[in-house]
């Protein structure tokens, strides 16, 4: 008997291999697609930051889907609405605290003031929409937990539809114009201009997503969300109360989003009733593309989404944009076809 050696199990050393793999694959595709920009006279660092700006929001929403999946193999495709509602909720508290929203970028023009304004609207849509993912998740599938999984699917769709008409009903069918909390800079680097909340949009969606990771790995309750998605069953035996973790997940996920939403409305200067399906959309898309359970996999799929998109939209000064969803999901497609369980694998629960 050997003394002193240690090995790792052979499905570690797979699954360290896959995500190195899945890594070069993302890496790989945006050095392609930067080098193409530079060929053809494009600026490729303006993409680089205009698409991980887009991909930061993406990622933002993909977080919330990772989490439910993860727990309980459900695809919550309410959750884009839940992020519109939250934007919708930022909106109604600004014009509560200025009713003459034509001056509020003189009324926020001071640095902290602006600053406050924004943490205060990203809690407030992060509170608003962590209730409203607890009562979903309380009415529309905590009573169909033991059905079908089709039964609880469908549920998902027709909240989708319920939100988004509730949103129709308050503030109408036409965009709403977002509030200019903050006077927009639009500073220069390497012959590229972009916005700086751009750059916000970036730093938020990374911090999000590291004290999301962090939580879920190094805390208790994280421990208790990693057991019930492993076995909830076991974790119940354990005394892990599986209803709450599972509703824990709901605010969590719904809280991100909602303040997230913000960030949104910051950077794309706009929202509208029906935003949330089509973000939706992406979102699950970047869930998938990095693989789905995988917190580390969605921000990653969401940021290679919003370059992959926003390298396809630049092209032929802005002729690309009619290409820019069928490229997105043929991709999509692609790395399925050879990588099933994405570029980061997923992480379902593997009971035995």
């Amino acid at each position: 008997m050997a003394v002193g050696v240690t090995s790792r199990p052979l499905t570690s050393l797979t699954k360290s291999a896959g995500k190195q793999s899945g890594i070069l694959i993302a890496l790989g595709l945006v050095i392609a697609m930067e080098l193409v920009a530079y060929a053809m006279g494009i600026n490729a660092f303006s993409i680089l930051v205009s698409g991980l700006a887009l991909g930061s929001l993406y990622a933002l929403v993909a977080l919330g889907y990772t989490m439910v999946y993860g727990i309980i193999e459900l695809i919550n495709f309410a959750h884009g609405d839940v992020f519109a509602f939250g934007a919708f909720a930022s909106v109604f508290l600004m014009e509560k605290m200025d009713a003459n929203m034509a001056d509020v970028t003189g009324q926020y023009s001071n640095t902290l003031l602006a600053i406050g304004m924004v943490a205060l609207a990203m809690v407030f849509a992060a509170v608003v929409c962590a209730i409203l993912g607890v009562v979903v998740e309380r009415i529309a599938y905590r009573p169909l937990r033991s059905a079908p999984r089709l039964a609880p699917l469908i549920t998902a769709i027709g909240v989708s539809f319920i939100i988004e008409n509730l949103l129709l009903q308050w503030r109408g069918g036409s965009n709403l114009t977002y509030p200019s909390i903050v006077t927009l800079t639009h500073p220069s680097l390497f012959g590229a201009t972009f916005s700086d909340v751009d750059i916000f949009a970036i730093v938020v969606a990374l911090v999000m997503m590291l004290l999301l990771d962090r939580f879920v790995n190094g805390t208790k309750m994280g421990k208790a969300m990693r057991a019930v998605a492993q076995d909830s069953e076991a974790a119940q035996m354990m005394g892990i109360n599986v209803d709450r973790i599972i509703t824990l997940t709901f605010i969590v996920g719904s809280a991100l989003a909602g303040a997230g939403a913000v960030v949104y409305g910051m950077d794309l200067g706009s929202i509208g009733f029906n935003m949330g399906f089509t973000l939706g959309l992406y979102a699950f898309t970047a869930a998938v593309l990095g693989g789905i359970g995988n917190i580390r996999g969605a921000m990653l799929g969401g940021l290679l989404l919003g370059l992959v998109q926003q390298f396809i939209n630049t092209l032929g000064n802005g002729q690309g944009t009619a290409w820019s969803d069928p490229v997105v999901f043929a991709v999509l497609v692609l790395v399925l076809v050879f990588r099933p369980s994405g570029l980061l694998g997923a992480q379902i629960p593997e009971k035995v």
